[in-house]
C-alpha cells in the first residue's frame, strides 16, 4: 500500500493526503458531537423522568382501574408509561401500555428502602424502556415512569447520518480543494522539472527560471539558476583550457615533428646531416621535448579538482624556508642567464599545501630570471608576510596587465621565449587557496614586482 502511495504523482499524494487529514478531523468532530448531543439528550430525558410525579388521587384511581377498561389517568401521563409496583411485586400499568419487567431497586424503592431508581429496562412486548421509580405518594407503593429508548435513539441516528454526509462531503471537497491547492502550489516546481528536462536533452545551460516573491520555491529557483550559471562558466573554461591547450601543443609538436622527419629522410636516403646540425637538431628536439612534459605537467596541475596542489593536506609551513628551497634552485638558473639574486627573508609561518606553494614561488623566481636582463640583479624580500620579486627587465605595458595570470597567456613580446603561459596561473591559483593575494605591477624605475601577501604569523604556533 505504502508502495502504491510513493508511485503516485506528488499532486495526488497532496490531494490525497490533505483529504485524509480533513475526512480524519472531520470524523473526529462529527464523533464528538454526536457523543456530546447524545449525552445532552439522555440528561434532558432522565432529568423529565425523575421529575414528573404521581399524587394520591392518581396512584388510587390506577390501581381501581387495573383489569378494567381504560380511565382518564392513562390520560394523563402521555406519552409515557406509568406503572405502580407494591411492595409486593404487584405490577399495575396505564391500559393499553406492555407492562415493565420489575427490578429489584424498583421493588426497594415500592418498600422505602431506596430513594429512587433509574435504570434500562424491558416491556413485556419488547421495547427497551428508560425507567424511573420514585416511591409513591400511597405507602407501600413506588411508581415508575418509563420512555422508550427510541424517543432519543432517531434523533440520534438522524443527526449520525447528517454528520457522515457532511463528513464525506467535507472529505470530497478537500480532496478537490487538495488538487487544485497542489496544482497552483507545484506549478513553479513544474518550471523547474522542465527546465532541468529542457537542459538533460539540449544541454543548453542559457535556460533561467524566473525567481517570483522570497519563498522556498524562489530560493530552489534561484539556486538552479545560480547553478546552471556556473555549469555554463565551468564548461566555457574546459572549452577554453582545451582549445587554449590545443594551441600551446600544436607549436611544439609541429617543430618536433619537422626535426624527427629531417632526421629520418637522412636516415632513409642515406644522406647524412653534418655533424653541427644533427647536434642542433638533437638539441632542438630534446627542448622541445622538455617543453612538452613541462606544458604537460602544468596541464595536469591546473586539472587537479582542487586546484594546483602537491596533493598532501594543508598544514603550517614555514615561508621564509619555502621561499629558501626555492631560491636556490632559482640561483642555478640565475648563474647561467648572468644574474644575481639578492634575498631578504624575514620570519613567517602560513597555513598552505608545502609542495603546492614552493612550487609557486619558483614560478615566480623563473619569471623574473626569464625576463631580467644579463648582468641585472633579482630583489627578493619577505617582510611581514608580503614575498615581493623584482627584476630590472623591460617591464610590463599597462594594458596588458590585467591578463598575466590568465591561463595560456602570453605578452607578444614574450612569444618567443619559453614557456607554456600557465605559469604565473598556477601561482595566482595556489595564493588565492591558501587564502592570499598575488599582484604584478611596473616598478617606479623600470622592471616589475611581484607581489605575494599570504595570512599567518611571525612566530611558529604551537603544535596540537
Amino acid at each position: 500500500m505504502i508502495t502504491r502511495f510513493r508511485r503516485l504523482p506528488l499532486r495526488s499524494r497532496l490531494a490525497l493526503l490533505t483529504a485524509a487529514a480533513v475526512a480524519v478531523a472531520v470524523a473526529v468532530a462529527a464523533i464528538a458531537c454526536w457523543l456530546v448531543t447524545r449525552q445532552e439528550l439522555e440528561h434532558q430525558r432522565d432529568t423529565t423522568l425523575t421529575s414528573v410525579r404521581a399524587d394520591d388521587t392518581t396512584v388510587k384511581g390506577l390501581l381501581r382501574s387495573c383489569g378494567t377498561a381504560p380511565t382518564g389517568p392513562s390520560a394523563l401521563f402521555r406519552p409515557y408509561t406509568v406503572q405502580i409496583i407494591t411492595s409486593e411485586g404487584f405490577i399495575c400499568s396505564t391500559v393499553g401500555t406492555s407492562p415493565i419487567k420489575v427490578e429489584a431497586d424498583d421493588l426497594l424503592v415500592a418498600r422505602q428502602q431506596r430513594g429512587q431508581a433509574l435504570h434500562d429496562a424491558r416491556a413485556d412486548d419488547g421495547t427497551s424502556m428508560r425507567v424511573a421509580t420514585s416511591p409513591g405518594p400511597v405507602p407501600g407503593t413506588a411508581v415508575s415512569i418509563a420512555q422508550p429508548l427510541s424517543e432519543i435513539d432517531r434523533p440520534l441516528n438522524a443527526l449520525a447520518i447528517v454528520l457522515a454526509a457532511v463528513a464525506g462531503f467535507g472529505a470530497l471537497g478537500a480532496a478537490t480543494a487538495g488538487l487544485w491547492v497542489a496544482r497552483a502550489g507545484l506549478k513553479p516546481v513544474d518550471r523547474l522539472t522542465g527546465a532541468v528536462e529542457h537542459i538533460a536533452r539540449t544541454e543548453d545551460l542559457a535556460v533561467r527560471i524566473p525567481v517570483e516573491g522570497e519563498d522556498e520555491i524562489a530560493r530552489l529557483s534561484a539556486s538552479f539558476n545560480a547553478m546552471t550559471a556556473a555549469l555554463a562558466s565551468s564548461r566555457d573554461r574546459q572549452q577554453q583550457l582545451i582549445a587554449d591547450a590545443g594551441h600551446e601543443l600544436r607549436t611544439p609538436l609541429t617543430s618536433l615533428r619537422t626535426n624527427i622527419d629531417l632526421l629520418v629522410r637522412s636516415e632513409a636516403t642515406g644522406r647524412a646531416i653534418p655533424a653541427e646540425d644533427r647536434k642542433e637538431l638533437l638539441e632542438s628536439v630534446t627542448a622541445q621535448m622538455a617543453e612538452l612534459a613541462g606544458l604537460i605537467g602544468d596541464l595536469q596541475e591546473l586539472s587537479r579538482p582542487d586546484g594546483p596542489s602537491g596533493g598532501g593536506p594543508l598544514q603550517v609551513i614555514a615561508l621564509h624556508e619555502a621561499v629558501g628551497r626555492a631560491l636556490g634552485r632559482a640561483r642555478l638558473r640565475a648563474a647561467g642567464a648572468d644574474l644575481s639574486i639578492d634575498a631578504e627573508l624575514g620570519s613567517w609561518y602560513v597555513r598552505a599545501e608545502p609542495a603546492a606553494l614552493e612550487r609557486a614561488v619558483v614560478n615566480l623566481l623563473d619569471n623574473a630570471v626569464k625576463f631580467s636582463s644579463p648582468g641585472g640583479v633579482i630583489e627578493v624580500r619577505l617582510v611581514n608576510g608580503e614575498l615581493t620579486v623584482r627584476d630590472h627587465g623591460p617591464g610590463i605595458p599597462a594594458d596588458e596587465l590585467p591578463h598575466v595570470f590568465d591561463r595560456f597567456w602570453r605578452s607578444p613580446t614574450a612569444r618567443s621565449l619559453p614557456g607554456s603561459g600557465l605559469g604565473l596561473a598556477i601561482v595566482a591559483h595556489t595564493v588565492r587557496q591558501a587564502g592570499g593575494e598575488v599582484t604584478l605591477a611596473p616598478a617606479e624605475d623600470g622592471g616589475t614586482i611581484a607581489s605575494v601577501r599570504l595570512p599567518g604569523a611571525a612566530t611558529e604556533p604551537p603544535r596540537l
